[in-house]
């Protein structure tokens, strides 16, 4: 489970985020309690009485006669000792990211939010907190089996047959169609359907040309068809601009 709080004193951006994180995190299929903060105080208070929050998204500015959200972190941070909490500011205002640095965030966004924005944001914090372990299932006659999404670096359809190739070298074989496979479990995460015959996970591209892609490891250049070259090469940039959309300190 991850604890997530947001504060900030626009009900709709909370309601908004909060909707986002939800489906961001079913996605994932990955549990998340969200609790909504209306002011600093209110956060403080919540924290001060122990409770527990992984995640942060913190605005800068409150209304008038609340402390804003640097003074909110240097609490977290000093008052209550917290130092494991990851902070996500958000403001309309970017010029107040050079402030942060002595809070440590993680990410300073800009509103409005966008949900290419806010899915950067939870596959940053899943990466750096080795949640991101999700897994892909295939079957085997009657037996399921499983592999580790991070550590696939790409599948290959050969005569019916599945060729997952992996991280350390090894690969897993199993019957079945690669454009299902992809439809399942791959079509909402960072894979590419380069080609009839092969899907690659976006994380172990060293490359991308007219035809293929070339991936880590000294495996052979992934082909990219004809006929998808367009599409392939957008979607890469979208999953480059997606994990580039937030600003970093």
């Amino acid at each position: 489970m991850i604890n997530i709080a947001i504060c900030d004193d626009e009900q709709e951006l909370c309601t908004n985020l909060k909707s986002i994180l939800t489906d961001i995190f079913e996605k994932q299929k990955t549990r998340a309690d969200i609790q909504l903060f209306l002011s600093g105080e209110e956060l403080c208070n919540k924290i001060e009485t122990d409770e527990h929050f992984d995640l942060i998204f913190l605005d800068i500015l409150f209304a008038k006669n609340e402390i804003n959200g640097v003074e909110i972190g240097r609490v977290i941070r000093n008052k209550f000792n917290n130092n494991t909490v990851q902070l996500v500011y958000i403001s309309w205002d970017k010029s107040y990211s050079m402030q942060l640095f002595e809070v440590r965030p993680m990410d300073f966004l800009i509103k409005p939010l966008e949900i290419p924005q806010v899915e950067g944001v939870v596959e940053t914090y899943l990466r750096i907190t080795g949640q991101n372990l999700g897994v892909f299932s295939f079957k085997k006659g009657h037996d399921t089996f499983s592999v580790t999404i991070k550590d696939i670096i790409y599948m290959e359809n050969n005569k019916r047959k599945i060729i997952i190739y992996l991280a350390d070298g090894t690969q897993e074989e199993f019957y079945g169609s690669l454009k299902e496979v992809y439809k399942s479990q791959l079509k909402n995460l960072d894979f590419l359907f380069t080609h009839a015959s092969f899907v690659v996970n976006y994380d172990y591209i060293t490359a991308i040309k007219h035809n293929q892609l070339l991936v880590t490891g000294g495996l052979n250049a992934v082909p990219i068809a004809p006929n998808k070259s367009m599409e392939i090469k957008k979607k890469y940039l979208s999953i480059v601009k997606k994990r580039r959309g937030v600003i970093r300190l």
